[in-house]
């Protein structure tokens, strides 16, 4: 297992999108792609728990507060932040933060506070704008389904509580493949027309 495996595991919980404007969650030391010995985790990044994963052989620390907000004009052990950078470079430790992206989903950090108070309506109370994207797509009735699985499988289609979610809809569709196009049907130079046939269960070719 990569470090990366767990990083898409913990975004695909809370993905840094999420995060404020002020924040800095995300992979702040190490390399996506090393081998990951173990995972340790924290409230903060200190120099004491990066010796404490030393300790019990986790090259992954994953904290909530992220170490560094903000740039750093010199690393030379002055304060805490500096001496936990030093050491986790040292000695190879990862560290991932995930902060107000974790706050910000209904499963997360404040989700599960208002969970233990036993409130009865929780909801996001300022949700973010304009992180949504909206995917369009074009595919042969007969292989629309495996490209549908190919998009949830990469982690689009969640809306809210919601996963795979998608909107299929059947028509007329024309293209014309210029020099240097491979069409999956139809010819180089020539327009082509296909109908999308929900009840014959495939794409009947119009030309």
């Amino acid at each position: 297992m990569k470090v990366s495996d767990v990083i898409s595991f913990l975004e695909s919980l809370a993905h840094p999108s999420l995060q404020e404007n002020y924040d800095n969650a995300g992979l702040i030391i190490g390399d996506k792609n090393w081998e990951c010995s173990g995972v340790i985790c924290s409230l903060d990044a200190t120099e004491e728990v990066i010796k404490e994963a030393i300790a019990k052989n986790c090259n992954l620390l994953v904290a909530h507060h992220p170490i560094i907000f903000g740039g750093l004009k010199k690393i030379n052990g002055k304060n805490y932040v500096e001496k936990a950078v030093i050491a986790a470079i040292k000695n190879d430790i990862a560290i991932y933060a995930i902060h107000t992206n974790l706050d910000n989903v209904l499963e997360g950090v404040n989700g599960k506070i208002a969970s233990l108070l036993g409130l009865g309506i929780i909801l996001v109370l300022s949700p973010k704008d304009a992180i949504f994207k909206k995917l369009f797509t074009f595919a042969p009735v007969d292989k629309a389904e495996q490209v549908r699985d190919a998009i949830f499988k990469a982690g689009g289609g969640n809306i809210g509580n919601y996963s795979e979610c998608s909107f299929n809809a059947e028509g007329i569709g024309t293209f014309k493949g210029q020099e240097g196009a491979d069409p999956y049907v139809g010819e180089v130079g020539k327009q082509h027309q296909e109908r999308g046939d929900k009840d014959r269960g495939h794409i009947s070719r119009l030309a």
